[in-house]
């Protein structure tokens, strides 16, 4: 088996297989393949918290080898995958270099790439916009605010103190609205070792192309981190997008313009782009297209009887229809209902993956014993996130909850979703740690350029 991807939805996949399989893995009967160009999963809900400092780093990745014992674990990047062939190319060459692609063939294929951050051609963005979709991002957006308040602290001019003290974000989802409000609440509490500044000096603004914020949520829910940005003096702006951002000049589409120093970028994911260097049939989006069994639609509209996908890059119906429930196994396949084209499909989003990934490892398996197959039938997702110490909001089956009840159920449900009892120990030691002792916000900005101390030992030429 071939899994392509180790991120939420490959390295869950693996996992349950790896329980699933394990007398026919220890035989040699079976084997499991896991190619992931980095060496670990990252849980991207806590990655605000990252940011702001609550949680180390290295306790929101998880070692795919530590918890794939079972399975070959690749450090490499898929460069092309035949499906048709059942063979797929790989390039084990450091990251930023090309080597040779070496071939790899498989019998069953899992598709479980992610997904990327989807950007726009917004003219400055390239070269002065700042991505939240990794742990080095998050550290170094920290890093970054916080420099700007050095910078802020230190300069006699006052475009530029104004410019640095303006924070930016693109993108009003979970992933941005958490991520302003957690380096809001850093920001807020770092001034106070700062004479000259206050928190009535930082500017935070927060631009959505849509007239609401957290499109996964309920309107009322919505509605109240809305307010509870604003009560915070959060600029947000609704119905607007951005137009350029030349010269670190942020230009709005309401006609604003004002100097930023700090843009990050939260507007979205697309499917991750190896998809296109496959034979496997995309959808309009670029993801693959499934059954809500999680298998894949083949070029002839008829389900793969050997190859799944889930997670970010897989286009699964969120309702699927009844007729679905009696799908078997391989030698029925073809009799499954194909979705239509303009069905409702999943959200691209951590809470989906995981639970897909358990599903395609039994489904997969109950192929591979000729028992029928279960659809994925997703239900109300439970989401929530953390808006700084000790304040949150969160979706229950009730309702919701906002305040200090929120946030504590937003850590315990991600300390309950995180697939390692290591890192969950780790996670929950610092926040009783952070709890007793006051915040670090001390910038490591150095860490980001470890030779420059090195190169500047050396001589000029």
């Amino acid at each position: 088996m071939l899994i392509v991807g180790g991120g939420c939805a490959g390295m869950s996949a693996a996992l349950r297989l790896q329980q699933l399989l394990k007398p026919q893995l220890g035989s040699g009967r079976a084997e499991i393949t896991v190619v992931e160009p980095q060496p670990y999963l990252t849980y991207h809900p806590l990655l605000a918290e990252v940011a702001a400092g609550s949680i180390d780093p290295r306790h929101v990745v998880v070692p795919l080898r530590r918890v794939l014992p079972d399975c070959r674990v690749l450090t490499a990047r898929i460069t092309r995958i035949e499906h048709a062939a059942r063979r797929a190319w790989i390039d084990t060459a450091p990251r930023g270099e090309r080597g040779t692609p070496t071939e790899i063939a498989y019998d069953l294929l899992v598709v479980a790439p992610g997904s990327v951050s989807r950007t726009a051609p917004v003219p400055g963005l390239a070269e002065h916009g700042l991505g939240f979709a990794t742990v080095g991002a998050a550290v170094g957006l920290r890093n970054h605010v916080l420099e700007q308040l050095d910078l802020a602290s230190s300069t006699r001019d006052p475009a530029l103190r104004q410019a640095a003290l303006t924070f930016v974000f693109v993108g009003a989802g979970y992933a941005g609205v958490g991520a302003l409000a957690e380096l809001e609440d850093m920001a807020r509490y770092a001034v106070k070792g700062y004479h000259n500044l206050a928190p009535e000096d930082l500017r935070w603004v927060l631009v959505e192309a849509t007239d609401r914020i957290l499109p996964e949520e309920s309107l009322d829910l919505a509605a109240h981190t809305l307010a509870e940005l604003r009560d915070r003096s959060v600029d947000v702006r609704l119905g607007t997008t951005l137009e350029s951002a030349v010269d670190r000049v942020m230009s709005l589409s309401d006609g604003s313009r004002f100097a930023a120093r700090t843009l990050v970028w939260t507007a979205g994911v697309r499917p991750a782009p190896l998809l296109r260097d496959t034979d496997l049939p995309l959808d309009a989006a670029g993801r693959v297209r499934c059954l809500p069994t999680l298998q894949i639609i083949g070029p002839d509209g008829e389900p793969l009887s050997d190859a799944w996908a889930a997670g970010d890059c897989a286009a699964v119906p969120a309702a699927p229809a009844p007729s679905t429930s009696s799908v078997s196994s391989a030698s029925s396949v073809s009799s499954a209902t194909v979705p239509p084209v303009d069905v409702e499909l999943c959200a691209p989003n951590a809470l989906h993956a995981l639970a897909q990934a358990r599903l395609l490892a039994e489904n997969l398996v109950a192929v591979l014993a000729g028992r029928p197959q279960r659809p994925y039938r997703p239900e109300r997702q439970d989401c929530s996130t953390s808006l700084g110490i000790g304040r949150g909001v969160a979706h229950t089956k009730r309702g919701h909850l906002t305040g200090r009840r929120a946030w504590w159920l937003h850590r315990a449900r991600h300390l309950q979703r995180l697939p390692s009892l290591d890192r969950r120990v780790r996670i929950l030691t610092g926040w009783f740690l952070g709890g007793l002792f006051s915040r670090e916000v001390v910038s490591l900005g150095s860490v980001e350029h470890p030779r420059s101390e090195f190169e500047a030992g050396f001589p000029e030429r």
